[in-house]
């Protein structure tokens, strides 16, 4: 599992609303902290709850110098349509091929639900450097992160 500390895997993976349009973390890097906000899934109430959440922190993760990317193994157009529904302003990432998860080391299974190969809920925090200055992994997918936590770490990788 990636700890602070350790240097940021990068990933390739297609943005909400397009499966032809490219995503690379290492395109993200150096420009100020980068917050991955894993979540298991999409128009669930626990990951709507909590990508609201984060958007309604955006402005402050924003002033601090960070960029705030959802990555769920979700379908670019899944995402695309989760974004508009609930109106979020920052990039959701589809990791449908499991890189990041698989890179991360955050796969989740839930077999009594059918779901395989999705993201359990974790955030991390990347300085300009590509070194995970924050990391946090849900004991259970339903637990949200400590959201002024991930704001902190995102001001003090500023």
């Amino acid at each position: 599992m990636v700890s602070t500390g350790d240097t940021a895997p990068t990933f390739s993976a297609t943005y909400k609303g397009s499966d032809h349009e490219a995503f690379d973390l290492a395109d993200h890097l150096g420009d100020g902290p980068v917050v991955l906000a894993f979540f298991p899934g999409a128009f669930t109430p626990p990951c709507s709850n909590e990508m609201v959440a984060f958007q309604e922190r955006l402005d402050r993760i924003e002033a601090a110098g960070g960029t705030l990317f959802g990555v769920s193994a979700d379908s670019a157009f899944s995402l695309g349509a989760f974004a508009e529904e609930h109106g979020l302003e920052f990039d959701l990432v589809s990791d449908m091929g499991g890189g990041a998860i698989d890179a991360y080391d955050v796969p989740l299974e839930i077999p009594d639900l059918g779901l395989h190969g999705i993201a359990n809920r974790a955030v991390y925090v990347v300085d300009e450097d590509g070194v995970v200055t924050y990391a946090w992994v849900a004991e259970d997918p339903t637990n949200e992160p400590d959201y002024d936590a991930v704001i902190e770490a995102v001001e003090a990788a500023a």
